[in-house]
């Protein structure tokens, strides 16, 4: 339970401050901006990963599990606890920014600001190259497992930053799931649902082929 409880805990984190930038920004002119927006995810991914990993891993993204579970790194009992737990937290944010923030248009929904194919696309790239890396920070010696917080961090704000005007960079179900059904904007919803799954399912077949490599 003290798992579920750290996944909750960490998912809310994320959602409330990532998202909660972008509605910051939104009720402040653009006070905190593009740039202050994706360092705020890649930091409070990183500040979960160093908090709460040793008790859950700090997934706080369905994605990751089900790419953990697939890869056979993680128990398949615990999959949909876990997932169940997330959503959980993401939705708890979202409705906190709700009510901190009632004048807000939105919540820092992800939407395509072109075609929803390309958003797709591009979240199933994102999704893979965070995968990717999570994959090997957390599977390779000890000193370098220890970066992992810094890395994922690091990769997420990354792509945030290149990415977020474009297909908001989410990579994380849950992360889109909460600011969606709060705001009851289920636009595209499906997309930043099926993409990162997609895109980390595809990262366990790379993973596992330069597993067998070495």
């Amino acid at each position: 339970m003290n798992k579920y409880i750290a996944e909750l805990v960490g998912t809310f984190a994320l959602v409330f401050c990532g998202t909660g930038a972008i509605v910051i920004n939104e009720v402040s002119g653009g006070a905190v901006g593009h740039q202050g927006i994706a360092i705020t995810f890649g930091l409070i991914v990183m500040a979960m990963i160093y908090s709460i990993g040793e008790l859950s891993g700090a997934h706080i993204n369905p994605a990751v599990t089900i790419a953990f579970t697939l890869a056979k790194q993680f128990p398949i009992q615990q999959l949909f606890p876990y997932i169940i737990a997330q959503l959980l937290g993401a939705l708890l944010a979202s409705g906190l920014l709700r009510f901190l923030f009632p004048e807000a248009n939105g919540l820092g929904e992800t939407l395509p600001a072109g075609s929803i194919q390309q958003s797709f696309v591009l979240e199933v790239v994102l999704s893979f190259f965070l995968m990717f890396v999570i994959f090997q920070v957390v599977s390779t010696s000890k000193e370098i497992s220890h970066w992992a917080g810094a890395a994922i961090g690091a990769t997420v704000l990354l792509e945030a930053m290149f990415a977020g005007p474009i297909c908001g960079a989410s990579m994380n179900p849950a992360r889109s799931i909460g600011p969606a059904v709060i705001n009851g904007n289920l636009t595209h919803l499906w997309a930043y649902i099926a993409a990162p799954i997609l895109g980390m399912i595809l990262s366990v077949g790379v993973w596992k082929l330069l597993q067998e490599k070495n």
